[in-house]
């Protein structure tokens, strides 16, 4: 049986009932109808009613009320035989203001910068003020997603230069981006703890960790010792069943890693290696003081990162976070669950890693090395590790990116001595079962983003739809075979994310001057080209993704700032020398008022923000053009990238 039920009216560009993104509410951005007009919506009984996401939590849950309340009133209201109207008999009262549009998602943007990159005074960016900054920016732009790459800490010894693709854990947050104003402020430090101030420049993380660790440990120690609120949240903190879970065996890892001084776990004493009782016992006593600082740094983690977020979902935007697919070796994740990985079980060494198989980037492969799961163990216990890793990532982000899907699908197995990633096996992944018994155990819907780019087969796309998860394309991909290629505009899809390049990329800027002309007269016939457009090429494709039919465009900070070569974060394949672009320094985003009013101006455009206000011609009139309902913001037309806006009067 189905109920009528009536829903207000909101324009396209509102299309969120109750939306907290102070866009949405603009004195330009007006509703089709009164908030008192209905249309009908026929849901079963006993169904919830589709809600769309806003950024904030708290208003999303208060969305989620305003929309029951609404039904509850406006049922009684209904014909008793809504759901019975037959051919020749009048339909209900509201009939034609059925808006075919008004339950579509948003559309929106995102800016994708890692927090590495942003301005800060310690020779990398932090959680300090300047983040604050970045986020009053952002906001500017009419974009509501800030993408960042993972949080985890980098791998210390993998030899490649800071990449949070090479995190020693899977769970735990990166110090090195903690503000040490910030614990300045909170009497964990005094001043004269700070190390000296650097000039931004690209980051050095042998120096930044040199700089840096010594300051957190001390105020980590500053912590443990003390008595007062913050000690109560941190006790808290340690003690919360979703914490202690990942926390205490990352740290007894940590430490006893310090300890022995070589490569990799595997090569400890057997005791350690297997985790037998005492020997596990005798190293939590022995290194008690360390275990509580390590525990001590997460929180400081954790409550930094949290001030952040809180702030940005308060200006309606969602961090958009990135979960690697796999984990490295050496670390508390596959030491504390051997049985999960595929490991030998006698000298517990990698028997089987993960890569990919030669590709545009690489002639031989890319060849990561990280342990490949034990699937059907994993399956045993109802992917229990993995609940685990996907709470703590929801904990830490609104939504995130699972990097290289397709391996859930089917993954490019190596035997661990191989030297290079040629001589691999495609091997069958978990699918749709693994996301149906992680929703189960984490009793949530799963908001992901399958990047699910490079070797890329059918059953990958049919797992990414079975799940409803979003896709990704990238226009730098886009022009240089025929008119098949997924990547271009035309064969976009609503539920996918576009990005005119990600952190695998170049720049767009780097990206044109590094194409041949074949490929560039591709763009300039697809996207039809201006002499004057080419010019700021970056524009020309940043306008190109956000017009796409795709419900979201991601734009890299760089590309915003027009930014060349120079600015690339990272070249796959390549191990020295990555992950060290910063934005510039303290004041940045003050001078980058004109790139963020050209941004809103496009978002309001191609309906990813609220329309812009109405735009003057060369004369000093208002453009005419085609008019809608009295009181409506109408887009008209673009004179380059400025939206031109007529508002009804």
């Amino acid at each position: 049986m189905v109920s009528v039920l009536r829903l207000p009216v909101t324009s396209v560009a509102s299309s969120a009932v109750g939306s907290s993104n102070p866009g949405l509410r603009s004195a330009s951005s007006r509703t089709v109808a009164s908030p008192a007009s209905f249309v009908p919506f026929r849901v079963p009984l006993g169904a919830p009613l589709p809600v769309s996401r806003s950024p904030s939590r708290s208003h999303r849950a208060a969305d989620r009320q305003s929309v029951r309340s609404m039904a509850t009133d406006a049922a009684a209201t209904l014909p008793a035989k809504s759901g019975e109207i037959l051919p020749g008999e009048p339909l209900p009262e509201g009939y034609e203001k059925m808006d075919p549009y008004s339950l579509i998602p948003a559309r929106r943007c995102g800016v994708l910068v890692h927090p590495t990159s942003l301005p800060g005074p310690h020779g990398i960016g932090d959680f300090g003020p300047r983040a604050f900054k970045f986020l009053d920016w952002l906001e500017s732009t009419g974009c509501t997603i800030w993408q960042v790459l993972p949080l985890v800490p980098p791998g210390r010894k993998s030899g490649e230069d800071g990449s949070p693709y090479a995190g020693q854990d899977a769970n735990c947050g990166n110090t090195l981006l903690l503000s040490l104003d910030l614990l300045v402020q909170d009497g964990l430090l005094e001043p004269s703890d700070l190390p000296p101030t650097r000039p931004v420049q690209r980051v050095d993380y042998k120096q930044v960790i040199r700089d840096k660790d010594p300051a957190v440990a001390k105020a980590a120690r500053a912590l443990v010792r003390s008595k007062g609120k913050l000690k109560e949240e941190f006790d808290a903190f340690r003690q919360a069943p979703t914490i202690s879970a990942w926390l205490e065996e990352a740290a007894l890892f940590s430490a006893i890693d310090g300890e022995q001084g070589v490569e990799f776990w595997w090569l400890w004493p057997k005791e350690l290696r297997d985790r037998e009782p005492q020997a596990i016992a005798a190293a939590k006593e022995r290194h008690r003081e360390y275990i509580d600082e390590f525990a001590a740094q997460q929180f400081l983690f954790q409550r930094q990162w949290q001030a952040l977020h809180r702030h940005a979902n308060s200006k309606g935007i969602r961090i958009m976070g990135d979960m690697p697919i796999y984990v490295g070796g050496h670390s508390a994740d596959v030491w504390a669950n051997p049985e999960q990985f595929m490991l030998d079980p006698e000298t517990r060494k990698p028997t089987l890693v993960s890569g990919v198989p030669p590709d545009a980037f690489s002639a031989t492969g890319q060849l990561w090395g990280s342990p490949l799961y034990n699937w059907p163990a994993m399956a045993k216990d109802g992917y229990s590790w993995w609940a685990k890793r996907m709470r703590r990532a929801f904990d830490l982000y609104d939504e995130f990116r699972i990097d290289h899907f397709r391996g859930l699908a089917g993954y490019w197995s190596i035997p661990a001595d191989s030297e290079t990633a040629m001589n691999g096996t495609w091997t069958m992944g978990p699918r749709k079962a693994f996301f149906e018994a992680i929703q189960k155990a984490v009793d949530k819907p799963i908001d992901i983003v399958a990047e699910d780019l490079g070797v890329i087969t059918v059953d990958v796309v049919d797992l990414r739809r079975e799940i409803g998860a979003p896709g990704m394309a990238v226009l730098q991909f886009a022009f240089g075979s025929d008119a098949k290629n997924p990547h271009l505009p035309h064969n976009h899809e609503q539920n996918q994310v576009v990005y005119p390049g990600t952190h695998d990329n170049d720049t767009v800027v780097g990206w044109w001057e590094g194409i041949p002309e074949w490929e560039k007269n591709n763009v300039r016939v697809l996207l039809g080209l201006t002499p004057e457009q080419e010019k700021e090429i970056q524009w020309a494709i940043i306008r190109a993704a956000v017009s796409s039919v795709a419900r979201t465009t991601v734009i890299a900070l760089q590309d915003v700032m027009g930014l060349d070569n120079s600015a690339r974060m990272n070249v796959p394949a390549v191990q020295a020398g990555q992950w060290g672009w910063r934005a510039g320094e303290e004041g940045l985003f003050a001078g980058l008022g004109e790139e963020a009013s050209r941004l809103r101006a496009m978002l309001g455009a191609f309906n990813r923000g609220a329309p812009v206000v109405a735009v003057e011609d060369e004369a000093g009139g208002v453009e005419e053009g085609p008019g809608g309902e009295e009181g409506e913001g109408v887009v008209v037309g673009l004179k380059g990238d400025a939206a031109t806006v007529v508002v009804g009067e």
